[in-house]
């Protein structure tokens, strides 16, 4: 299944939550090396726990590789770019950092290919739903990164311009589904089940809900129809939800976090430009 890893060496340069991830998962695929930087002891003690070479050295790190992922703090990419300068040319480069925009990235990696990708917390089990953008037509570079990033889930190819409602939709979108399950959970408690059931019940029932609306593929309003019948239960607490705005809370919300997402995003691409200078030349 793996075509292009199985000859590939890899680079991942930071190993927090999405950098193991890719570790492990690109491991687990079976890329023919996998490579990962840290500057602490304990983040290179987990890097080799996970399957992989560490070192504290970014650049012989990318000296190796074909393919790069990039999965820093974005504060940490001005010091990063200068260490790899002059090795980057020919190579392929993923940035799963955010904010951090494709022309910025091609100034900064001169003579890389690059791409961006926005995965979720959900890549710690293998089940990240990933943005990816770049030249999709540039073969056989957009396979290759996508066959990488399917080792932590599933991968969608979106414009650039969409990033930030990707971080909302499905970047935070964790976070909002984890305050709906406690409130309901909350609820069953309040009525005199435990929470370790309560909390069973929604968990499954939600992840059964989501594989019939994927599997159906109907709206889910058209589900929700066919649970609700008149003068029933379902219908007496889809009155509270309406009076109380959830469903028009959630809107906002993605609405929200997606236009925070736009200008942290431009003050995080404005500093990293103005740390490396407008137009970054760099040299041996």
């Amino acid at each position: 299944m793996w075509v292009f890893l199985s000859s590939t060496r890899v680079a991942v340069i930071g190993a927090g939550r999405i950098g193991s991830s890719l570790i492990q998962g690109l491991s687990r695929c079976g890329a023919l090396e996998v490579v990962g930087t840290g500057r602490r002891r304990e983040t290179l003690e987990n890097i080799a726990r996970l399957g992989a070479k560490a070192t504290a050295d970014n650049r012989k790190a990318v000296e190796r590789a074909g393919l790069v992922f990039i999965s820093v703090k974005p504060i940490h990419y001005p010091a990063v770019a200068r260490e790899i300068m002059g090795v980057v040319e020919g190579r392929i480069v993923v940035s799963v950092m955010a904010g951090v925009r494709l022309s910025t990235l091609r100034e900064t990696l001169p003579g890389a290919v690059v791409y961006r990708a926005m995965p979720n917390i959900n890549a710690m089990i293998g089940r990240s739903t990933t943005a990816l953008t770049g030249d999709r037509d540039a073969q056989p570079a957009a396979a290759l990164v996508h066959e990488a990033l399917q080792c932590i889930g599933s991968v969608y190819w979106v414009p650039e311009e969409w990033l930030d409602t990707w971080t909302a939709l499905a970047g935070s979108a964790p976070a909002f589904i984890a305050e709906l399950i406690d409130a309901m959970v909350l609820g069953a408690m309040a009525m005199g089940m435990p929470r370790e059931v309560a909390e069973a019940s929604v968990l499954n029932t939600l992840e059964a809900t989501a594989q019939l609306l994927s599997r159906r593929k109907v709206h889910p309003a058209y589900l929700r129809d066919e649970v609700t019948t008149p003068a029933g239960t379902t219908i007496e607490g889809l009155k509270v939800i309406e009076k109380r705005g959830v469903k028009y809370a959630l809107i906002e919300a993605i609405e929200a976090t997606a236009k925070k997402a736009s200008v942290l995003g431009g003050i995080i691409d404005r500093r990293v430009r103005e740390e490396l200078g407008e137009k970054p030349v760099f040299k041996e």
